[in-house]
């Protein structure tokens, strides 16, 4: 199921490049948080980062920041799982509050990468320069949750697997 979520989280990347700041992956890796818990959306986070940049979008230290940003999102889906997922449903109006905060925290967080190359007074100008990117992220999380939360919850909800010590609970008779 994650190579699939990752699949699903770079052809999104890549599909929605003209659109800047808008793709699923922030909405993924939350859900997968909530669903499959922290590593999980951890690995996703890191995959998802490392393969679109390093394939087709550009690599530098912006990768990191995202890889790492992205894993906070799904610490923090992790964290509100027991809120975000009731019975096996998603509550849309609470995912979409954590998505559009998500969107805007992942952008800031992302923007401390350019106080690699500049001084720390112009963070503010960048950051301020980049609010119209940061709404456009928290407008297409918004979509996102809209749009495939409830099947992709569905579908997650289905594959998941409760974790245990034994794999095997019977041997199989010769």
């Amino acid at each position: 199921m994650l190579f699939l979520l990752a699949i699903f989280g770079v052809s999104g990347r890549i599909l929605l490049d003209p659109i800047p700041n808008v793709q699923p992956v922030t909405v993924l890796v939350l859900l997968t948080g909530a669903y499959y818990g922290a590593p999980r959306a951890i690995a996703l986070a890191a995959i998802v980062a490392l393969a679109s940049n390093l394939m087709f979008l550009g690599h530098g230290p912006w990768t990191l920041f995202q890889a790492i940003g992205w894993g906070g999102i799904g610490l923090v889906g992790a964290r509100w799982a027991n809120r975000i997922v009731v019975e096996g449903s998603v509550r849309i109006d609470l995912l979409t509050v954590i998505a559009a905060a998500s969107g805007l925290a992942f952008n800031w967080f992302v923007s401390l990468s350019i106080l690699l190359d500049v001084g720390p007074s112009m963070l503010i100008p960048y950051l301020l320069n980049g609010l119209v990117f940061d709404l456009y992220h928290v407008a297409g999380n918004v979509m996102f949750v809209a749009w495939m939360a409830s099947p992709l919850g569905e579908m997650m909800y289905r594959h998941r697997s409760s974790p245990s010590i034994e794999s095997v609970r019977e041997v199989a008779p010769n």
